[in-house]
């Protein structure tokens, strides 16, 4: 290895990089594809004759080095977010214009951040007395951001330096199954294992759904194959 690529290799971040497709994205939050690439990447559509564009809810902080992937990790934690309060019943509109708040008065790049999720009620005190609360543009008035900060905030770890997610337990998993770019290359594994749970999922299916097989051949426990055939039906159902 020389030199330049030894530069080249330690500049990329993992956690930046786009490693999921978006049918992948869309099958973890829940969403169609064509949403991810709309919620991503914008849209264009005629009106009266007219184009008019519609921004990203979730821009992305770079150039895709790899054209084939949509999404990044930080990403998916974003669309997470836009998923959680549009089934609140919270317009794109209102979240766009947000989210860009918050990122500039809390000075972050994107809200896969600790401070983002740790004090809920306080981030929005403090964006009231900026004069155009997040609180009031979000809820009319009720702690709903709160409440979705914290049902996140408990699917994801943080780094203790950066304060940045670094790993995501989606709830189908049971706190059994992560998403950790640095393992895997962020696909959906068993915690501490390195199995991915779509090996596992297979593997069940093909030896007729009997578990203690599965069990057997990956030396894994009861509890950890279920969260492995529990997360994956559910996110292929």
């Amino acid at each position: 290895m020389n030199l330049l690529t030894s530069e080249i290799e330690t500049k990329i971040d993992p956690f930046k990089e786009p490693i999921y497709y978006s049918t992948e994205v869309a099958r973890l939050v829940k969403i169609t594809p064509a949403r991810v690439i709309r919620w991503l990447k914008g849209y264009k559509y005629f009106y009266s004759d007219q184009i008019v564009s519609k921004p990203p809810v979730v821009p992305q902080r770079k150039e895709l080095s790899k054209p084939e992937n949509d999404a990044s990790f930080y990403d998916l934690i974003e669309l997470l977010f836009v998923k959680q309060f549009l089934d609140y019943g919270i317009s794109l509109q209102k979240l766009r214009k947000a989210f860009d708040e918050a990122k500039r008065i809390l000075g972050i790049p994107h809200l896969a951040h600790q401070v983002f999720f740790t004090d809920g009620k306080n981030i929005c005190l403090k964006v009231k007395n900026k004069g155009d609360a997040i609180l009031e543009l979000l809820s009319g008035g009720q702690w709903v951001i709160h409440d979705i900060i914290v049902q996140l905030a408990y699917q994801i770890d943080f780094d203790t330096v950066t304060q940045e997610a670094r790993r995501w337990y989606p709830p189908e998993g049971n706190r059994l199954v992560i998403l950790d770019p640095l393992y895997s290359f962020g696909q959906p594994i068993i915690k501490d294992r390195g199995i991915r749970t779509e090996i596992i999922y297979d593997l069940y299916l093909s030896e007729g759904k009997k578990i203690d097989v599965v069990c057997k051949w990956y030396n894994l426990s009861q509890k950890e194959v279920n969260a492995a055939i529990n997360f994956q039906s559910k996110i292929t159902a």
